[in-house]
Formats: C-alpha cells, sequence, structure tokens
C-alpha cells in the first residue's frame, strides 16, 4: 500500500495514553502525485485530531496521541482527503484491559475411583484480555509441570494419577497470564491422600433394644474401596417435624453397629450416615441413603389442658357441659393417640368409671348430674392408657383483667397483651375466635398459659391475614375463673374487597338523605376507620364529608335545587380505602312542605269554588244578581199557539211574492192604564175592549175596507184575569199581506193571546209603562197625518226582536200603512 500505521503498543493498560502515526507515501499513491495530501483520523466511528507534517522522501505523516483509552477493545482508521473525497488507507486494532486478578479460595479432592486429583479456584475480576490459566504441581524432589489445564473457560481441572506423589507432601498452584502480566495462587501443600473423599456407607438395619427404653441399635456396611482405612463416621436423624438434624458424632466406622438413646416412642425417625479417614484432614463422605425407622410406643404421660364451659338444662336438673382439651405433646403422647375417654369419676383397681364421652376429636358434648363439679380426663393409644386429669367446673365469678390489647406478631400469628389483675393468678385461658357473618364455633382456638406471671402470649393457630378475631381472656384462680375481657385484632390489613352501595332514601331541594349497608366482615380486610361520601355537581364542584364508620346513613345538605348529582362512597381502614359505585340523584324544585302548601291551597281554592257554585244554585236572589230572568218568546203561548183561520191559509213562498210589496211581522206589547185610551189610528174608530174576555184565549178579527189594503194595526188591551189582576199582557200578531196574483185583498188578522211572562223591568230602550211611542209626536216627514210609517216596532223594543212568528227575513224599511 501507500501507506501504513504504527503504534506504540497494541496492548494497553485501560485508561492509559495511546500513540499512533499515519504515513503516506504520495508517489505510491495513484491520484496524489500532484494534490495535497490531508491525513484524518477515525477511531472506531469517533473522528479524532492529529497533527500533519511532511516526512522525508516526499511523505506526509500524521502524528495522533489519545491520553486515555477507555474503550476495552477498538479500531484505529486513517484516513486520506484530496479534492474533497475521503479514502481509508491504514488501520491498526487496539485492546486495552487489566493484568491478571490472583486466582483464590484453591482446594482439591482425590476421588478413589481414579484416584483422579481435582482442583477448582475463583478466578477473580475479569481482565478483558485473553488470559491463559494453568494448574501447576510440584513433587518434593520433581521438578514444575503443569498439573492440567482448564476447558471452556471454566475455574476446575483433574489432575491425572500419573502426576501425583501419593503419601507425600506436593505443592499445587494456578497460574494466570495475559499480555500485561501474570498472577498466581497461593500455593496448596498436600498429601493427596490426605484430600481423599470417601464412598459413603450403607445403613443396614435399625431396631430397638431393649423394649420400654428410648435407644436404637444401627447397624452399616463400608464401601468396599474404604475398606483397607481406618474411618471416622457421623450418624445424623430427624422427625418429620424437627425444623433441623441431631446429630451423632465419634462412631467408629469399622465397628458397624452403634447404639444410639434419646428417641421419642412412636415416633417415625429418618436416618443418615457418612464417613472420612481418621485423624485426617480429608473430606467427609457424601450422607449414605437414607432410611426410615419408627420407634416402638408407651403409654401416654403428663396432663391433658382442658377448657370448657356449661349451663344448666332440664329445669335444673341436668348440666349441659361443653369440654375442650388440647393434643398431648410429641413427648407426652409416646405414639400415636387413638383416642380420648371422659368420665365422672377416677379409675380404680376392678371398678370401670361411667364413661360420658369416648371419641377421636379433642372436644366433648355431654350431659351430667346438676351438682357435677369434676370431670377426669385420659388419653390413650396401643401401648396403654395415660393418668386422668382432673378437670374442675370452677364458677366464673373471679376478678378481670385490669386491661387487654392486641396487635400482629406477624402474617400468621397475633401478640396478646394484658395487665395482671389485682389478686394472684394460677394461667391464663387466651380464647380467640373468627369474626364472620355466619356464626361458629372453633373448638381448637384456644390455648393455656399456665405460668401465673404471664403478660403476654403469642397466637399462632389458625390466624389468617385480612381476618378479624375477638379474643377473650380468662384469669384462672385456685378456687374460681375470672370475668373474661374482649378485644378485637388483625394480623395484616389491607384496603376493604369493595365499598357499600348507596342508597337514596330521600331527597328535597337542598338535601338528600344516602344510607347503606355496612361492609360485610369477611370483606372489611382491616377496621373500617371511617366513610368519606363524594358528590360533585355538572360544574364539577367536588365536595366530601368524612362519616363515623358506626354510623349507615348521611344527609348532604345545601345542595342547589333541580340540579343533578353524582355521588360515590369511600370505605377506608389503616391500609387504603376503596372507592364504591357512583350514585346520580336530581334535587327537588319544591320541598315537600312546598308541596303540600301548593296542593292544599289549590284544594282550598276548588272547595271554595264548588261552594260558590252551589250558593248560586240555592239561592234564587244570588242568581238573579248575576243571571236576570230573561223572558223566551219563543216558549210563550203564542208561540205555540195558531188560529183557525191561519191554519187554513195557504203558505206562500217568499219568492213568489211582488218585489214591492213585503209581508211584515211585528209584534207590538201595550198595556192600558185604567180609565185611559190610547189615540186613535188613522180615522178609524177605536175599538172598545171593556168587555170581558173569556178564560180561554181568543182571538177577534177586524178587517179594515178596501181603500186601505196593506194597513193594518192591531191593538191590544189588558184582559183581567178571574180575579180582576192586571197583570197579564196581551201579545199581537200583525200579519201583512198582499201576496202576487191575489185579486181581492185579504182581511187583516188581528191575533191576541194571554201569556203570563212579564215584561223586563229594564225601563231603557223599552217605552214607559202603559205607554207606546207610536202615538207621540207629529208624523215623520213625508208620511201621511193619519199615522202612516211609524217607527219599526222591533227596532223600540230591542229585547223583543227574535219574537218573529213568519217573515221576518222579508223585514223592509217601513212604508205606509
Amino acid at each position: 500500500g501507500c501507506a501504513s500505521v504504527a503504534v506504540g503498543s497494541p496492548i494497553v493498560p485501560l485508561g492509559s495514553a495511546v500513540t499512533a502515526s499515519c504515513t503516506v507515501w504520495s508517489k505510491l499513491c495513484h491520484g496524489l502525485e500532484q494534490g495535497k495530501v490531508q491525513i484524518t483520523w477515525m477511531l472506531d466511528n469517533e473522528p479524532v485530531a492529529g497533527s500533519q507534517c511532511r516526512g522525508p522522501g516526499g511523505t506526509e505523516v500524521s502524528n495522533l496521541t489519545l491520553p486515555q483509552f477507555n474503550r476495552t477493545q477498538a479500531k484505529l482508521w486513517c484516513w486520506v482527503e484530496w479534492n474533497g473525497t475521503k479514502q481509508r488507507v491504514g488501520m491498526a486494532e487496539i485492546r486495552a484491559g487489566y493484568p491478571p486478578a490472583k486466582p483464590f479460595n484453591l482446594s482439591c479432592v482425590l476421588n478413589l475411583s481414579d484416584y483422579g486429583l481435582t482442583c477448582q479456584w475463583e478466578q477473580g475480576a475479569d481482565s478483558h484480555l485473553p488470559t491463559s490459566v494453568v494448574l501447576k504441581c510440584a513433587g518434593s524432589r520433581a521438578q514444575t509441570v503443569t498439573g492440567c489445564t482448564p476447558q471452556g473457560g471454566r475455574s476446575c481441572c483433574t489432575v491425572p494419577r500419573r502426576l501425583l506423589q501419593l503419601y507425600q507432601q506436593m505443592e499445587i498452584w494456578v497460574s494466570a497470564a495475559n499480555a500485561l502480566g501474570t498472577a498466581e495462587s497461593e500455593h496448596l501443600c498436600i498429601d493427596p491422600m490426605d484430600v481423599v473423599k470417601l464412598d459413603p456407607p450403607a445403613l443396614q438395619s435399625i431396631q430397638s433394644i431393649p423394649f420400654q427404653t428410648d435407644c436404637v441399635t444401627l447397624a452399616w456396611e463400608v464401601a468396599r474401596s474404604n475398606a483397607h482405612m481406618e474411618l471416622q463416621c457421623e450418624l445424623r436423624y430427624r422427625a418429620p417435624e424437627d425444623p433441623g438434624w441431631a446429630l451423632v458424632t465419634g462412631i467408629d466406622g469399622q465397628a458397624g453397629t452403634t447404639q444410639c438413646c434419646g428417641f421419642l416412642f412412636g415416633m417415625q425417625y429418618h436416618f443418615q450416615m457418612r464417613c472420612r479417614r481418621s485423624l485426617a484432614r480429608g473430606y467427609w463422605s457424601e450422607w449414605s441413603l437414607g432410611r426410615n425407622y419408627t420407634t416402638h410406643e408407651k403409654a401416654p404421660v403428663g396432663k391433658l389442658d382442658a377448657w370448657w364451659s356449661a349451663r344448666l338444662a332440664g329445669a335444673g336438673r341436668q348440666l349441659e357441659v361443653q369440654l375442650r382439651w388440647k393434643a398431648p405433646q410429641r413427648r407426652e403422647a409416646n405414639g400415636r393417640v387413638l383416642g380420648y375417654r371422659v368420665t365422672l369419676s377416677p379409675r380404680r383397681k376392678g371398678r370401670d368409671p361411667l364413661t360420658v364421652c369416648n371419641t377421636t376429636h379433642t372436644y366433648c358434648n355431654f350431659s351430667a348430674p346438676a351438682g357435677t363439679r369434676r370431670v377426669y380426663l385420659s388419653a390413650y393409644n396401643a401401648a396403654g392408657e395415660s393418668a386422668a386429669t382432673e378437670v374442675v367446673l370452677l364458677e366464673r365469678k373471679g376478678q378481670p383483667l385490669a386491661g387487654l390489647r392486641a396487635m400482629s406478631g406477624g402474617k400468621h400469628s397475633l401478640w396478646v397483651r394484658w395487665e395482671a389483675p389485682p389478686a394472684p393468678v394460677a394461667g391464663y385461658i387466651v380464647e380467640w375466635q373468627q369474626v364472620s357473618s355466619e356464626p361458629g364455633h372453633c373448638s381448637t382456638c384456644w390455648q393455656m398459659e399456665r405460668d401465673g406471671a404471664a403478660t403476654a402470649a403469642l397466637i399462632r393457630d389458625g390466624i389468617e391475614p385480612f381476618q378479624r378475631y375477638n379474643i377473650s381472656v380468662y384469669p384462672l384462680y385456685k378456687d374460681a375463673i375470672g370475668v373474661p375481657i374482649h378485644t378485637a385484632a388483625y394480623s395484616k390489613q389491607k384496603a376493604p374487597s369493595y365499598a357499600p352501595k348507596l342508597h337514596l332514601r330521600s331527597i328535597s331541594k337542598s338535601d338528600a338523605e344516602l344510607c347503606w349497608d355496612p361492609v360485610p366482615v369477611e370483606m372489611q380486610n382491616g377496621f373500617i376507620t371511617s366513610y368519606t361520601i363524594f358528590w360533585a355537581n355538572s360544574t364539577a364542584e367536588v365536595s366530601s364529608a368524612t362519616v363515623n364508620p358506626s354510623l349507615s346513613s348521611f344527609v348532604i345538605r345545601e345542595l342547589k335545587p333541580s340540579t343533578l348529582y353524582k355521588v360515590h362512597i369511600m370505605a377506608s381502614t389503616a391500609a387504603g380505602g376503596t372507592n364504591g359505585t357512583s350514585l346520580t340523584l336530581v334535587t327537588m324544585v319544591l320541598d315537600d312542605a312546598e308541596i303540600q302548601f301548593l296542593f292544599l291551597t289549590l284544594g282550598l281554592i276548588f272547595v271554595l269554588l264548588i261552594l260558590l257554585l252551589i250558593c248560586f244554585q240555592k239561592n234564587g236572589r244570588v242568581k238573579q244578581q248575576f243571571w236576570p230572568s230573561v223572558p223566551d218568546p219563543a216558549n210563550s203561548s203564542l208561540g205555540k199557539w195558531v188560529p183557525a183561520e191561519l191554519q187554513q191559509e195557504p203558505l206562500q213562498v217568499p219568492g213568489v211574492r211582488e218585489p214591492g210589496l213585503a209581508t211584515i211581522s211585528t209584534v207590538t206589547v201595550l198595556e192600558k192604564a185604567v180609565g185611559k185610551q190610547p189615540p186613535g189610528w188613522g180615522k178609524e174608530p177605536a175599538i172598545e175592549t171593556t168587555s170581558t174576555f173569556p178564560p180561554l184565549p181568543r182571538p177577534y178579527v177586524r178587517q179594515e175596507g178596501p181603500g186601505t189594503p196593506g194597513h193594518g194595526w192591531a191593538a191590544a188591551e189588558p184582559c183581567q184575569g178571574p180575579g180582576g189582576s192586571r197583570e197579564s199582557v196581551q201579545y199581537a200578531r200583525v200579519v201583512g199581506d198582499g201576496y202576487k196574483g191575489q185579486q181581492q185583498p185579504r182581511p187583516r188578522l188581528y191575533l191576541r193571546s194571554s201569556s203570563t211572562q212579564p215584561l223586563l223591568l229594564d225601563p231603557s230602550p223599552s217605552p214607559k209603562p202603559y205607554e207606546n211611542l207610536w202615538f207621540h209626536g207629529a208624523a215623520p216627514p213625508g208620511c201621511p197625518g193619519d199615522g202612516g210609517c211609524p217607527e219599526e216596532p222591533p227596532a223600540t223594543f230591542p229585547l223583543l226582536q227574535g219574537l218573529r212568528i213568519s217573515g221576518a227575513e222579508e223585514l223592509h224599511d217601513c212604508r205606509a200603512f
């Protein structure tokens, strides 16, 4: 090539300085003969700056110094740049690391199967550089040789038998070397036979001897490879419930048998054995295969801890007793307990007492005669029965404890502490029950503290986290049992499993009463310290209130009327809180009292209206003030009565009449004063009306002369009734004619009828009594002086305009009559 890169050292200590140079021969690089050469450096992909100068022979030289090389491995590139183009022309690889660490913790074991010496060690820190490791050894008179080389980066290897000198001291060590240095472990001087690891022995048999003792005899056999050696052995054993092993040392391996004591009766044990060379620093063999053995049984011993409760039944003739006891300890059971027996009297020779209970459980309910103060409890197994424990049924009337509290002793335990009463105490009974929604009773949830000076007890049996326990402590006196005191505790708490569900009990425009069901005690997971109610309206104004855990309802006050709110509840314990589901409610526009007042007001108004209507219907005077009586001419006798002549008159269609002639029907009401005659109409004489009318209405007819056709007037006079009364009013009907095609004018008909309907009392626009406007004043202009063209009578009596028997729709302007 036309360039070369040289470094001070390709392998350097990590963090040290690195120097390098790049030399470029322009004559040898095609294209660089005429141009100027510029040299740059790249450390992997990172540019670094160097100094460039012209060297001898037309060369360009760039020198580079890295003051601190902190990479374990990197490539240094030399670049040449001309005419804007860069090209790599040389490269050097640099590695950095540390000298090898000193190996330590060297140990070797001689394997009797092939007599190879296997050694292992710990290498120490990584040097980041290729390192060679060998195990070296040297005899007392031999030169140093390489015993073995580990493979695959492991820290162990085996020296073959041919390089070993048995029963002689040898020096063994580990050597590690790399480009930066060499390190050796501590030298180990050993006799290979001192580090031999023997094969384990084999247990042959185990027996209990003699009977009714706590000793056993064991027999074993050593491995064939160890038969020519003096061995020292160890025995270990344990029961399934034991936390650790029991160790027996100093056993002569060549003896083959040994006797050990201190075993429990009727207990199963697991035995193992191992050996090594006597009086040597060799290694123990592996533990032999285990062997199980159960010792023989013996009758139980000791007294049983018992607890009881009693009450009178059967009208006071029987005593109902609930007796509970603890199973005996392993050292007292002496085997597997087969059952328990409860009697009312102690056992005597040749006499079996009355047995009230024989059970495999640790509790018994039985009846005894009233006045029973003692019962006797014993346990039995296959080897016999224990001595009876006397249980005295004392009264619970002693002094209680001065104080009691409980706290967590761990996830599955509780500490109970109390203050002793003033009187001397023989012991204590600590009783606990898990609190649940379903009632239950635990027969084993109690324990006895026999030390009267004790002020604390640790409960371990049946304690679970997140469950509440009620705890009671009874002091035991010599002649009585103290009254218990109680407390509650959790071994561990957490947030409730769920919060209660809110219910709306009542709501008004400013208040809302909420209620909820308490969280079941199994789901509380701790003591509920508080309930927190949160409510928010549509504008996200959030308010809250804390409620005592003993309450199950709460009233939210100062709410806005007709507003939607979202409410939820949070149940909290000392370990956290849990939110419940949201409840949506809308406040009312009016309160209940306001709604009741509104309905009451409307009801009163309605009642008043009903009363007014009834009053108007029942009281004619009040009714007359509001609804005066108006005559109905359509229902008068005149409207229902038609004379015979009028009935025979043929009806004429209005369309066939002459246009110039019109049939006018008008009703004029006249009333004559006593002794006064109305003035005459035209030239016709007045008709005498002093005669007495018949009882029934009778028409009278007056026919005018032919010289005055179409001019007919009717006058009505008052008619006295049977009693001479002048209260009746005469209604007259005037029928005018003529009809189209009639040759001779038909006579005028003057009709009258007696109607008892009163006239209107309103003085206007009706004429004054006993008068008629027809007879007053001069004749209007253009009318003859004989009284023609008078004012239209219906206009004079507007309230009687509706009374038109026929021809009313043909009424025209007044013409000469």
